[in-house]
C-alpha cells in the first residue's frame, strides 16, 4: 500500500480509538445519570473493565501483529470496534452498557501496539509522524464530546455509537480493498530498504533496563494523568460553567483540539533536542497547571484546562519515541504492547478515582492528586539516560 494512504488509515484508526471509548464519559455526564436513576459516581465504574481490557489485550494484539500480520491486525481492529459500538447502542441497562464497552475495550487494544509500529517502521526521525499521529487520536478525544452531545439533543446518546461505529466499518472496508489491489509484501520490502531507527550499539543492557524502567513508570502515572482528565473534562466543565449540554461539547472540543498541538511542540522537539530535557518540561507544566487548575473556574478553567491539557497530550510521543530508538522491528509492537499495558492497566484506576475525590472532596482534590502523579512522573525522568537520535 502506499505509504501516505497507510499512514491515512492509521490516523483515522488513531482517531477512532480514541473516540469510541469516550462516547460514555460524555453519555453518562450529561444523559444516562438522569435516564438510568443514577449517580456519576454509581454510573461510571462500569466503564472500568473496557479499560483494563483495553491495556490488557495489547499483549496479545502484539504478539499477533508480529508473528502473523499487522495489516490484518488493523482490518479486524476497524470491523471489530465498528460493530461493538453499534451493538452497545442497544443497551438498555448500566450491565449491558458495561458489556458493550468492554466489547470495544478488546478491539480498541489492538491499535496501539499494532498500529503506532506501523507508523515508526522505516523512519529514523519518529518524533514528527508519531506527533501527527497522535493529534489525530486527541482530536478524537475531543470529537467524543462534541459529536455526543449533539447527536444527543438531536438523535438520542445511541445514535453517538450507532454513527461512529457504521463509519468505522466502511472505513475497514476501505482499508481491506487497498489491502487487496497493494503489492503484497510493499511494506516490509520497504523497511528492509529504509531501514528504522535502530538500538544504537552504544546501549549497554544497564543503559536499557533504565530506559525501559522511565518509560514503563512515567507511562503508567502519565496514563493516569492522561485517562482522568480526558475522562472529567465534561463534568468540570459541566460544573464550573454551568452550560447547556451542547455548549459543554463545543468547550472540550476546543480545549481538547487547541491542547493537540502540544503533540506536534514535543514531536518536533524531541527529533532535535535531548529527550530526557524535553521531558522534564513537560512534566513540569504538568505539575503547575494542576496546581492552577484547583480554583479556576468560569473562563478561566477553560484557559487552564487547555494549558493543562496540552502539556498532558504533550508527553505521549515522548514514550513511543523512545522505544522507537530502542526496539527493533522484529518485537517493536510486543514492546509497544507492554508499554500500553502498563499504562491502560494503571489509568483504569482513573475512573474509581474520579468517583471517589468528586463525591467526597470535588474536583479541587481531584487535581490536586494529579499534581501529585506529575511530581512522581519528574522524579522518574531524572534517571533517564542520554538516548541519541539515530539515523537508518
Amino acid at each position: 500500500m502506499n505509504p501516505r494512504l497507510q499512514f491515512a488509515f492509521l490516523n483515522a484508526g488513531h482517531f477512532i480509538d480514541h473516540l469510541l471509548p469516550l462516547v460514555f464519559a460524555t453519555a453518562a455526564a450529561l444523559v444516562l445519570t438522569r435516564e438510568w436513576g443514577m449517580s456519576y459516581a454509581q454510573l461510571i465504574p462500569y466503564a472500568t473493565p473496557a479499560l483494563v481490557v483495553f491495556g490488557l489485550g495489547a499483549l496479545p494484539a502484539g504478539w499477533m501483529a508480529d508473528r502473523w500480520s499487522r495489516e490484518k491486525m488493523m482490518v479486524i481492529f476497524f470491523f471489530g470496534i465498528g460493530a461493538s459500538a453499534m451493538a452497545t447502542a442497544m443497551a438498555d441497562t448500566p450491565l449491558t452498557m458495561a458489556l458493550g464497552l468492554f466489547a470495544i475495550g478488546v478491539f480498541g487494544s489492538i491499535y496501539h501496539p499494532v498500529g503506532l509500529a506501523m507508523v515508526i517502521q522505516g523512519r529514523s526521525q519518529t518524533g514528527v509522524p508519531l506527533a501527527i499521529n497522535g493529534v489525530f487520536g486527541n482530536l478524537g478525544v475531543a470529537c467524543a464530546a462534541l459529536f455526543t452531545s449533539l447527536l444527543i439533543e438531536t438523535s438520542g446518546w445511541r445514535a453517538a455509537f450507532v454513527l461512529p461505529g457504521a463509519l468505522t466499518i466502511l472505513l475497514g472496508v476501505a482499508y481491506l480493498a487497498c489491502l487487496r489491489n497493494a503489492q503484497r509484501g510493499a511494506v516490509q520490502k520497504n523497511e528492509e530498504k529504509k531501514g528504522s531507527a535502530k538500538r544504537p550499539a552504544a546501549f549497554t543492557r544497564e543503559t536499557l533496563v533504565r530506559i525501559f524502567f522511565v518509560v514503563f513508570a512515567s507511562t503508567a502515572l502519565g496514563g493516569l494523568i492522561f485517562q482522568s482528565t480526558t475522562f472529567a473534562l465534561p463534568k468540570v466543565i459541566d460544573e464550573r460553567l454551568a452550560v447547556s449540554v451542547t455548549d459543554v461539547g463545543w468547550y472540550v472540543f476546543w480545549i481538547f483540539a487547541l491542547a493537540s498541538v502540544g503533540q506536534l511542540i514535543v514531536g518536533y522537539l524531541v527529533d532535535r533536542w535531548p529527550v530526557k530535557g524535553v521531558f522534564l518540561a513537560v512534566v513540569a507544566g504538568q505539575c503547575l497547571f494542576a496546581l492552577v487548575s484547583i480554583g479556576s473556574s468560569g473562563i478561566s478553567a477553560v484557559i487552564v484546562s487547555v494549558a493543562f491539557i496540552l502539556v498532558v497530550f504533550g508527553q505521549i510521543p515522548i514514550n513511543d519515541v523512545l522505544i522507537g530508538r530502542v526496539a527493533s522491528s522484529e518485537w517493536r509492537s510486543r514492546a509497544l504492547a507492554a508499554r500500553y499495558i502498563v499504562t491502560f492497566s494503571v489509568s483504569a484506576t482513573a475512573i474509581p478515582m474520579i468517583a471517589w475525590t468528586h463525591t467526597t472532596w470535588g474536583f479541587g482534590a481531584f487535581f490536586m492528586i494529579l499534581a501529585g502523579v506529575a511530581v512522581a512522573i519528574f522524579g522518574f525522568v531524572c534517571f533517564l539516560p542520554k538516548v541519541e537520535v539515530t539515523q537508518a
